[in-house]
């Protein structure tokens, strides 16, 4: 698994000038059953994708905090929402709450989340490959077949599948 977490953004890059036209064209006429599609390429790969033998989404980037997420994982710690925000989170340039360093301060040496059930919605929903009108975010996951060996896989098999 190694190997392919650190060939992974050669390739990305190597697919990227692909994936982009590819993306611009599915954003101006994306099929009609895209949504079923992507649902079905997402459960197939994750039913051979383990994410404990990567992580890689929490060792290299961290996700947006929304102010649900904040007092849900305060409320989990016993903390004010303010107390876990000094603790852990910063404000980035998009004025967004983020992680102050990386990796993840919750990823433990196993790749196990200490905080899993009330981790932030960003994470729950990572790579964000079975979202609904998913042409909508293509930037987001052009960033994330560098990072993420199952999205890059997904998007292979995507480009494969949808002639466009």
């Amino acid at each position: 698994m190694q190997d392919i977490i650190n060939n992974l953004p050669k390739l990305a890059k190597d697919k990227h000038k692909e994936n982009k036209t590819f993306f611009s064209k599915l954003k101006k006429k994306p099929p009609k059953q895209l949504d079923y599609l992507m649902q079905e390429l997402h459960e197939r790969e994750f039913q051979q994708t383990d994410c404990l033998e990567c992580a890689n989404c929490c060792k290299t980037t961290g996700p947006l905090f929304t102010d649900k997420d904040i007092e849900r994982i305060a409320k989990h710690f016993r903390q004010k929402p303010s107390q876990f925000i000094d603790n852990y989170l910063r404000i980035d340039e998009d004025k967004d709450y983020v992680l102050q360093s990386v990796p993840c301060v919750f990823l433990g040496e196993d790749n196990y989340c200490s905080i899993y059930e009330v981790r932030p919605k960003a994470c729950r929903e990572f790579p964000h490959t079975d979202r609904k009108k998913f042409q909508q975010i293509s930037n987001l996951t052009l960033k994330n077949v560098a990072i993420c060996p199952a999205a890059f896989n997904i998007v292979e098999e995507m480009k494969k599948r949808i002639k466009i």
